[in-house]
C-alpha cells in the first residue's frame, strides 16, 4: 500500500493518520483477494483533510505499481461531470431543464422527444430510452435517425429507466448550444476549473503510460472502445488524486467561483422518487444516516437494469440537510464508486482495474465511510 494526505490547503506528506489507514486496509484487501483485483485506489475526504491510498498493480504483465498518477476508468461516475457541466450551463443561461430535448435539434422535432425535457434525460425518465446506444449506430447522422424514430415505453416522468441515452443526448444537446465540441467544452467548463489536470475524455499519448490495464470479471484484458455518446455518458479516465479533489468540489470544501459552485450544488436536488431513493441530477440520494440494505437496495440489478416507477417531486428538493449522496460506474475492465455526505463533508471514491460485483463495491465503501 501506498498513502497519501493533505490537509485543505496543504502540502502533500507522506504521514497517514494510523485509524483511517487501518480501516481502509481492512476493507480493501480482502475484497482485492476475493475477486482477484490487480490493482486500487482510494480516495477519501474527511476531517478537512484527503487521503490517497493505493494497492496492487496497473497490469498483471507489467508488474507496475498503482500510483497517484495511475489512470482508471470511470465508467457512469462520468457522468456526474456531465451533469455538472449541464447545471453550469444552465446557470449561464444557455439552457434551461424545463427545455424540450428537440428543441435544438431539427431533425428531432415532431417526434416523442417534443414531450421530453431535459430534465427527464438527466434523471433517467424519458420514457425508456435503452441502457446503451445500438451497435449499428456509429456517428451523429445514425444517433439521431435512430432517435428520430424512438418510441417511449411510458409517458416521460412515470418511471426510471436508467441510460447511457439520456445522458450522453443530454450532454449532446449541451454542446450544441454552446456550438463547441463536448470533449473541449468539458475540459474549458469543469476539468480545467477544479484543478482536474489528470481527467479525460481523451488521454493524451504521453499519458498512455500510465494508463491502468483492465481486466474483466473472467481476467481478460481490455480497455474501453470509444463508441456514440461515450464521451458523454461514461469516457472520464482519471486518477484518484482527481477523483478525491472531485469528492472535495462535491462535499463544498475546494474552493471555486461562485458560479460552478452554484453548479455543484444544483446537481444535488432531487427530482424524482424512485425506489429506495431520491433521483437528483444523475446523483442518487439517499436521507443520512442510510442503512446497508438500502444502499445495496439501490444500486440493485433491479434499480439499473428495469422500469422503476417514478414520483415527480414538486416542487423539486432543494440541496441540503442530512442526505447521503452516490454513484457506481463501469466499464468492462474497470469499477468504481463514490459516495459522500454533503453535510459532513465526507466521501469515498473507489477505483480499480478490474470488472468485480456493485454489492461488493457498496459494502467496501460502507465500511470505510462508517468509521469516518
Amino acid at each position: 500500500m501506498q498513502a497519501k494526505w493533505r490537509g485543505m490547503g496543504a502540502a502533500a506528506a507522506v504521514a497517514t493518520p494510523i485509524s483511517v489507514a487501518s480501516a481502509v486496509t481492512r476493507a480493501v484487501q480482502p475484497l482485492m483477494q476475493r475477486y482477484h483485483i490487480p490493482g486500487m485506489a482510494v480516495g477519501i475526504v474527511a476531517d478537512g483533510r484527503i487521503y490517497v491510498y493505493t494497492y496492487g498493480v496497473s497490469s498483471k504483465t507489467t508488474k507496475q505499481p498503482i500510483d497517484a498518477a495511475t489512470l482508471f476508468e470511470i465508467g457512469s461516475v462520468s457522468k456526474t461531470f456531465t451533469a455538472t457541466l449541464v447545471s453550469y450551463e444552465s446557470l449561464r443561461g444557455t439552457l434551461s431543464l424545463s427545455d424540450m430535448a428537440s428543441a435544438d435539434l431539427p431533425v428531432l422535432r415532431g417526434s416523442n422527444f417534443d414531450r421530453v425535457s431535459l430534465v427527464n434525460l438527466g434523471t433517467h425518465t424519458a420514457g425508456g430510452l435503452p441502457l446503451q446506444v445500438p451497435d449499428d449506430v456509429t456517428n451523429d447522422a445514425q444517433l439521431l435517425s435512430y432517435l428520430q424514430h424512438w418510441k417511449p415505453a411510458y409517458p416521460p416522468g412515470t418511471y426510471r429507466v436508467y441510460s447511457n441515452v439520456g445522458i450522453g443526448l443530454l450532454g449532446f444537446i449541451t454542446a450544441a448550444r454552446t456550438h463547441e465540441d463536448f470533449s473541449a467544452l468539458m475540459q474549458r467548463a469543469i476539468f480545467s476549473p477544479l484543478g482536474l489536470q489528470h481527467t479525460y475524455l481523451n488521454v493524451p499519448p504521453g499519458q498512455m503510460g500510465n494508463y491502468a490495464q483492465g481486466y474483466t470479471s473472467d481476467d481478460k484484458p481490455i480497455r474501453m472502445r470509444a463508441g456514440e455518446l461515450a464521451a458523454e455518458a461514461y469516457g472520464v479516465r482519471t486518477t484518484a488524486g482527481d477523483m478525491t479533489r472531485w469528492l472535495e468540489a462535491n462535499v463544498g470544501i475546494l474552493p471555486v467561483a461562485a458560479t460552478l459552485r452554484h453548479a455543484l450544488t444544483d446537481t444535488q436536488t432531487g427530482y424524482y422518487r424512485s425506489g429506495p431513493f431520491t433521483q437528483d441530477l444523475i446523483w442518487e440520494q439517499y436521507p443520512y444516516p442510510v442503512t446497508l440494505a438500502q444502499l445495496e437496495d439501490g444500486n440493485s440489478p433491479k434499480m439499473l437494469f428495469d422500469p422503476n416507477p417514478a414520483t415527480a417531486l414538486v416542487p423539486p428538493q432543494q440541496p441540503g440537510g442530512d442526505v447521503l449522496i452516490d454513484k457506481t460506474g463501469s466499464t468492462n475492465g474497470f469499477s468504481a464508486y463514490i459516495v459522500y455526505v454533503p453535510s459532513k463533508k465526507i466521501g469515498v471514491v473507489l477505483l480499480a482495474n478490474k470488472s468485480y460485483p456493485i454489492p461488493a463495491r457498496v459494502s467496501t465503501a460502507y465500511a470505510i465511510l462508517s468509521h469516518l
